[in-house]
């Protein structure tokens, strides 16, 4: 195998430069496989099988070890991804747009089907940390809502919502946790989104958090802190999601400032 074919796919304007090759040429033996694998990729289409470790190993004149270096690459940033015992060709990731728009509406944008699964809904008086951040009084009743986020039933993140139960008194009665909690909101309660702010940054998920979302806990996740305000300037919930790095995504669109 020459090593110098991995850097034949540079050229492609969103791919790194130069395919991650250093200007010494110098590469590791797995990242020149990993480039042949992709190129094999290309090749293939969505859910199609790749050969297995010990044909790729065959073809590339490599150790077995090398090749799961370069899958294991591969799977953490979502271009491959496993099924029963094989490994497959992964679709295009989730694009989730850095708005004031629920996960409903980025998913369903791109021709998926959303969904939640309800971990739990709790009501506990709420602590100082959270008292302001919600617009409550420490020790008035907060809910906390914890679901895992769905894509066509496949398990992509983790939600956590923090509200006043003063904003929202029938939660626990009127609202379907499968559904978006901002058209709930907007229609039900007649509440609706201002403004935000959001952070991000990139986690390992806790173990628990990993079996919830059935991941492994290497795996890297995308973690946004919300905080929300309605149309009033009053804060309105504070939000801690997760997002599988190897399945999401996120766009903004920017715009000169005046």
């Amino acid at each position: 195998m020459d090593i110098r074919d991995a850097n034949t796919h540079h050229q492609d304007p969103g791919a790194p430069i130069r395919s991650g090759i250093p200007e010494h040429g110098r590469i590791p033996k797995y990242y020149a496989v990993k480039a042949h694998i992709a190129a094999l990729m290309s090749e293939l289409s969505e859910g199609d099988v790749l050969p297995p470790e010990r044909d790729l190993a065959v073809r590339y004149e490599v150790s077995r070890e090398t090749v799961r270096q370069a899958l294991r690459e591969l799977l953490l940033e979502g271009r491959l991804r496993r099924q029963g015992r094989g490994t497959v060709v992964a679709g295009p990731k989730l694009e989730q747009p850095l708005a004031l728009a629920s996960y409903t509406e980025g998913v369903r944008r791109q021709d998926r089907r959303p969904g939640r699964n309800l971990i739990g809904l709790d009501r506990f008086p709420c602590p100082a940390a959270l008292a302001a951040d919600v617009g409550a009084e420490t020790g008035e009743p907060v809910w906390h809502m914890e679901r895992v986020l769905l894509a066509d039933d496949e398990r992509v993140g983790l939600e956590s919502t923090y509200v006043a139960v003063s904003r929202v008194p029938r939660l626990d009665v009127d609202f379907e946790p499968d559904s978006s909690f901002y058209a709930y909101l907007h229609d039900r309660v007649g509440v609706s989104f201002g403004d935000a702010d959001e952070r991000i940054e990139t986690v390992l998920a806790t173990p628990r958090e990993a079996l919830l979302i059935g991941t492994p806990p290497a795996l890297p996740m995308l973690l946004i802190h919300r905080l929300s305000r309605d149309v009033e300037g009053r804060p309105l919930e504070r939000v801690r999601t997760l997002f599988r790095g190897d399945r999401f995504s996120f766009t903004v669109r920017l715009g000169e400032r005046g």
